[in-house]
């Protein structure tokens, strides 16, 4: 192993990945595969390793754009990197599962047409985003690893946004790069480069890990508010049902959540619902319904009664009151399913897929547990939250219906965005007790 390089040490992965020794077994062999990738690509071996966790939504869906609060935490689930600088002035990415190198040139940092909804557009985005900002670039070589799924709904294309940001902050910025700075750089990325109207909470829950609570109201500067809870203490598991439905045809249905929450807003004389109040909302409900259509008025509503559900669950978990956090996951995917209206596309007579998993997880977990649809909807993924004596149950019921493996569990992973050397102390775990 000695041409691959030293690999993290033990305490280094069980700082990521926690103390089950089989975890850290397999973790092991994937950065040993990774180490031997990068040998075989670039012939050299920088100490450095970078990790970038997954995220998952907990509460607040849609709400973000709208300034909103949202609830999320970062996940074991991660994007893995061995990098090393350059001086040709050009980032070079090989990403396992994807065919060739994806190259850019940072002499030219401009949106390019061709590069719209491309992973060069994110790479290009996230530099480019650097570059505005006065940030110090610099070219790299990296190979990534990734188990975020693509289309999971744990955020994969954010991971790899900060993945980007947080090599370039190591090797040009000292580390002075913060969190949502990350953030924006992400945001900036898939905004104008990748051509998805986002807004930043996925990329900011990836760059911070942990359980968080985000307030939106100023886009600029969010305000992060960590919440020391230790699921695992809880006796449940926290479960995503890959449905196996596909996002790529679904944009259109993604804008049209904000495009209609803004309308109703401005039907009240407000920039964003953030802006108005729920009494202001059902008072103005029939200038909302002439000018924006039903839909907005019901996402409206959708919108004000989930920031008071987020405020509840973060009050919840404060002070630990697991059964009201999980009465509020319960409303939280009621007011999606009936009022945001996240669930079906048009025209999808024959394929439910989310419908269908939510149905069928209800049916098993009673009230023993909380279901809900996660992150954009429509397709992807949903959010069951399950004890632990029923979980091998639960997937013996749903995997038949959509496939081996489409129940995974998820843990919470208290580390964001890291760097860290074989040779150094590992990062403080942030373990909650």
């Amino acid at each position: 192993m000695q041409r691959h390089g030293q690999l993290p040490s033990q305490k280094q992965l069980t700082s990521l990945y926690g103390s089950d020794m089989e975890e850290i077994e397999s973790q092991e062999r994937r950065y040993q595969h990774l180490a031997e990738s990068y040998f075989q690509c670039f012939s050299k071996m920088p100490n450095a390793w970078f990790s970038v966790p997954g995220r998952t939504e907990l509460g607040g869906n849609h709400t973000d754009h709208q300034g909103g609060k949202v609830l999320v935490a970062g996940i074991q689930q991660d994007l893995i990197a061995k990098a090393e600088a350059t001086d040709n002035n050009c980032i070079t990415i090989l990403s396992e599962g994807f065919a060739g190198r994806f190259v850019v040139d940072l002499n030219n940092l401009k949106p390019k047409a061709e590069e719209r909804a491309s992973t060069l557009g994110l790479i290009r985005g996230v530099a480019h985003a650097f570059e505005n900002e006065g940030y110090k670039l610099g070219g790299f070589n990296a190979c990534f690893s990734s188990n975020v799924n693509i289309g999971s709904g744990l955020s994969s294309s954010a991971a790899f946004e900060v993945m980007v940001g947080t090599i370039l902050n190591y090797y040009y910025n000292d580390g002075k790069v913060t969190p949502i700075q990350l953030a924006m750089a992400g945001k900036y990325s898939e905004n104008q480069h990748f051509g998805k109207p986002c807004g930043m909470m996925d990329q900011l829950a990836c760059a911070h890990g942990g359980v968080v609570a985000l307030d939106f109201e100023d886009p600029a500067l969010p305000k992060v508010t960590t919440i020391g809870f230790n699921f695992d203490k809880t006796g449940y598991c926290l479960l995503m049902v890959d449905t196996g439905s596909d996002h790529s045809d679904l944009t259109s249905e993604y804008a049209s959540v904000p495009q209609e929450m803004f309308a109703a807003a401005q039907a009240l004389g407000a920039e964003r619902l953030v802006d108005i109040s729920l009494n202001q909302v059902r008072e103005g409900m029939a200038a909302i319904r002439s000018l924006a259509g039903d839909r907005a008025c019901l996402r409206a509503l959708h919108f004000q009664t989930e920031q008071l559900r987020v405020a509840g669950q973060v009050s919840a978990l404060k002070r630990g009151d697991f059964a009201t956090f999980l009465q509020q996951v319960r409303e939280s995917g009621n007011s999606s399913w009936k009022w945001l209206q996240n669930i079906l596309a048009p025209g999808t007579a024959r394929r439910q897929n989310v419908a269908l998993a939510l149905a069928m997880s209800e049916l098993f977990v009673g009230e023993e547990g909380a279901v809900r649809v996660h992150g954009g909807g429509f397709a992807g993924t949903i959010q069951v939250y399950m004890p632990h004596a029923h979980v091998e149950g639960f997937r013996q019921f749903l995997e038949p219906c959509f496939g081996p493996h489409s129940v995974t569990e998820l843990h919470i992973r208290h580390q964001g965005a890291v760097v860290f050397d074989p040779m150094e102390a590992p990062p403080d775990s942030g373990e909650v007790t």
